[in-house]
């Protein structure tokens, strides 16, 4: 048995396989070597990115959607679209400028928050909410109060920051379907930032007492289940930041991560602890951002001649602390961020990496960039006239 197949590979290792099996190995190894030479190598990535992946665009060769001069509107990327609202009116663009959509929205003023295929709108200040699923409206609502802040989560599960009532903040929460959940209010307290899990089930709510004469952050966290019954037993877990630390932002990431935002660090909450994630102190940190997927991000400025600075992104992956480092040799004047895209505004030009630490496209203008919006889709560079549409 052993002799016939022995016999058999003899067969089969024909001249023309031998050369077929040699140049697969040989384009293999070819290949294998541009990737380690691509990685380690910056001056090849960059003329690859540029010449051969094409990551590289600049404002002559983009699609884009034309603002009239008399016009100041309000504009929003989300999803694979970006939303011009003016005069009540919410226009939908598509990734090549086109219009796809047009709602009546009783809206002038917004405020916007966006996960997956879901985009909440509120008027600051005032009483409308609604929100859209793609391009259409499910559902809008009046509120009694004003409308300070709003939160969608990624299965269209809504909170609502509410003030000017009795209370001194009203948080409202909705269904995907517009159902009215529950009511939960705080009496003396300054609501900072709201998030929902991915699994519906809890509501985090960040709050800041400053009645004293020291800062008090604390965060609480809600079941949505009992708070929806209402369940005198719903507040499930308080969490007290150190004394004189301000919280600015909370978001959940997977597997219930509660990550918190202070102005000097990001921390975890994950199993019931609170744990330091990125300590900032006695750094020269220019921005932090923890609404990235399952990361958070901070940018430090580090001086690099005499009069030159670079900036040096970290991102760590709060699932398993890893660090990916990205290095832009110039100072980063402004971040945008949504999902796994980070936008980088350099003045003249625009680089938007991802989470794993690569560039993913370069815009160069010719003229200095003073407003962008992003989705992880898309991105739009904001002029007086125009939006320049760039497809990530």
């Amino acid at each position: 048995m052993i002799d016939n197949w022995k016999e058999n590979i003899k067969e089969k290792a024909t001249p023309k396989t031998i050369v077929i099996t040699v140049i697969i190995v040989v384009i293999l190894i070819v290949l294998l070597v541009i990737a380690i030479i691509y990685y380690n190598n910056i001056e090849m990535r960059e003329w690859v990115d540029k010449n051969i992946f094409r990551k590289e665009v600049s404002q002559d060769n983009v699609s884009m959607i034309e603002i009239k001069g008399s016009e100041n509107p309000n504009i929003y990327a989300f999803n694979r679209y970006i939303g011009i609202l003016n005069k009540n009116q919410f226009t939908i663009y598509g990734s090549s400028g086109n219009e796809e959509k047009k709602l009546e929205v009783e809206v002038s003023n917004p405020i916007f928050d966006s996960a997956n295929r879901f985009l909440v709108m509120a008027e600051k200040k005032g009483k409308k909410l609604y929100l859209l699923t793609d391009k259409e409206i499910t559902w809008e609502a009046e509120i009694e109060g004003n409308i300070s802040q709003v939160h969608v989560n990624k299965n269209g599960y809504v909170a609502v920051v509410i003030t000017d009532t009795s209370h001194k903040t009203v948080i409202a929460m909705y269904s995907p379907e517009g159902k009215l959940k529950f009511k939960t209010y705080l009496a003396s307290t300054r609501t900072a930032d709201v998030t929902i899990s991915n699994d519906n089930k809890h509501l985090a709510i960040a709050e800041v007492d400053t009645s004293g004469t020291i800062i008090q952050s604390n965060i609480k966290i809600i079941s949505i289940d009992k708070a929806s019954t209402e369940a005198s037993d719903s507040l499930e877990q308080t969490y007290q930041g150190e004394t004189d630390k301000l919280i600015t932002n909370i978001k959940y990431q997977d597997k219930n991560k509660l990550i918190c935002m202070y102005t000097d660090s990001i921390h975890v909450i994950e199993n019931n602890e609170d744990n330091l994630l990125i300590d900032n102190k006695n750094k020269k940190m220019i921005f932090q951002s923890i609404e990235l997927t399952n990361h958070v991000m901070g940018i430090e400025e580090k001086s690099s001649g005499l009069f030159t600075a670079d900036s040096v992104v970290n991102i760590i992956d709060t699932e398993n602390k890893s660090t990916k480092e990205y290095t832009v040799n110039a100072v980063t004047k402004d971040i945008y961020i949504c999902s796994n895209i980070i936008a980088l505004n350099l003045g003249t030009e625009i680089e938007f990496i991802n989470t794993d630490g690569w560039l993913v496209k370069r815009y160069l203008a010719k003229q200095e960039i003073t407003n962008i919006v992003v989705s992880e889709n898309i991105a739009g560079i904001i002029y007086r006239d125009r939006i320049e549409i760039i497809n990530l």
